[in-house]
């Protein structure tokens, strides 16, 4: 959630725990960085923080910007021990404790959101800097503090396990989120899927189960089931379960990882629905070199494919790709695909009104993102 906006727009950082002057200069600095702007951010980044030096934000804006990924890590570590002891003061003593009131319900008191939001950046440069099983853990303190993971770090720890070689827990730690219970209500797993005290399970998916799986669940937890099990067991049926499920809640994936499209380089910032193409774009930044080892890419182009084959978008012509991404997509919406030129000249007047307001929608909803 963009802090510009809902409560922390109405109150300020952490509700108010951060002076607006600091708010206001980090804001500039932040505005600038999005412009690639560094060095015109950092007298605004020092400006936020003589303003008020509890500007938790503003130290994790500043990490980014460090010569080295372990320099940036080293000043968010120093950040979250100064939060950490803010909130001892300011929430309680005990917030900390499993055994207090505060414990399990971070984020939604808005006091702690600038110190998750540190842990959140301290995740992201470990991966950055390969430190994978140093993410996993700070993941798993995250999901102790918030299990209802308003800031999406549940998506990223099925693939920080597996790029820490660690399939076991990667696949427990997707099937605790993936049963029924958790779907359905919402019910948290035991210690939100951390534990990692009992072995995965191998047997294959009754039917019905994977039907009540066909719709609403994240893909990421099924990708990450996918490629553990094949780790763990090699070409088994319910490697081959997970893997045909995951098509089916996110195509995009597979259509990129098949066609060999090289892997994203930086994350998508924009809005998103669940399992749509901004949720694959993060998971193959997390983990497409995984599924690119070669004999994972075998086994996976070795699947059927039918569901993730195009058909042509113009009305009238039915032909159907014979191979993963053989059509060109619209460059301008992205959500139309044509066999060729001459199709996509010919459907152009169906699809101009469409294209031109999927593509306001979006223009939109990147402005709103970025505070605009």
């Amino acid at each position: 959630m963009n802090k510009r906006h809902g409560m922390e727009g109405a109150l300020g950082l952490g509700g108010g725990a951060v002076n607006e002057v600091s708010r206001k200069n980090l804001e500039i600095a932040e505005d600038l960085c999005r412009k690639k702007k560094p060095k015109e951010a950092l007298p605004y980044i020092e400006k936020a923080l003589d303003a008020d030096a509890s500007n938790l934000d503003a130290f994790v804006q500043l990490a980014f910007l460090m010569p080295t990924l372990d320099e940036g890590i080293n000043m968010l570590k120093m950040a979250e021990a100064q939060g950490k002891k803010w909130l001892k003061q300011n929430l309680a003593r005990d917030c900390f404790d499993d055994s207090g009131d505060h414990c399990g319900h971070f984020w939604s008191l808005i006091e702690t959101r600038p110190y998750m939001r540190v842990l959140q950046a301290i995740v992201r440069l470990n991966v950055e800097a390969k430190h994978y099983n140093e993410a996993a853990e700070t993941i798993v303190e995250m999901l102790r503090l918030c299990p209802g993971d308003n800031l999406g770090q549940r998506s990223w720890m099925g693939s920080v396990l597996q790029q820490a070689g660690r399939h076991k827990d990667a696949l427990h730690f997707s099937q605790r989120w993936l049963e029924k219970k958790t779907r359905y209500d919402g019910t948290t797993p035991k210690k939100a899927g951390c534990d990692f005290e009992t072995e995965p399970s191998k047997m294959p998916l009754p039917q019905a189960e994977i039907d009540d799986m066909s719709e609403w669940t994240p893909a990421c937890h099924v990708y990450t089931a996918a490629l553990a099990t094949f780790r763990l067991w090699g070409d088994c049926e319910l490697a081959r379960q997970y893997y045909k499920l995951a098509i089916k809640l996110n195509p995009n994936v597979m259509i990129k990882v098949l066609a060999k499209v090289v892997q994203p380089t930086s994350l998508n910032n924009l809005p998103r629905s669940q399992n749509g193409p901004e949720e694959a774009h993060d998971y193959l930044w997390l983990t497409q070199d995984l599924w690119m080892a070669e004999d994972v890419w075998n086994w996976a182009n070795s699947q059927p494919k039918t569901t993730m084959l195009r058909n042509c978008s113009r009305r009238g012509c039915n032909k159907t790709e014979t191979n993963v991404a053989a059509f060109k997509r619209c460059a301008a919406c992205h959500e139309v695909w044509y066999c060729g030129p001459q199709c996509q000249k010919s459907d152009w007047a169906n699809h101009k009104p469409v294209c031109q307001e999927a593509k306001r929608m979006k223009d939109m909803m990147k402005s709103f993102s970025r505070g605009r």
